[in-house]
């Protein structure tokens, strides 16, 4: 998520696919997502057993972040 926020889309997609679990795929899926790649968010949201986002890509971002951090804590 942190590399998305700076810019840094390629690093960004590597980070969240080497990490096969749930939390990868649903960053994946957001990025996925922010590129337009709609079916591939939907994709990468449903193996993160996650609904597909209804909200902007912001909230989506913050979302995705703070539930992140809660669960490192």
């Amino acid at each position: 998520m942190w590399g998305d926020a700076r810019g840094e889309r390629d690093g960004a997609h590597e980070r969240a696919q080497v990490d096969e679990g749930g939390a990868g795929a649903w960053v994946h899926a957001y990025l996925q997502r922010k590129e337009g790649e709609k079916g591939n968010a939907a994709y990468g949201n449903r193996r993160a057993r996650r609904p597909y986002p209804r909200t902007t890509l912001d909230t989506e971002w913050s979302d995705i972040a703070e539930t992140l951090l809660k669960e490192r804590a």
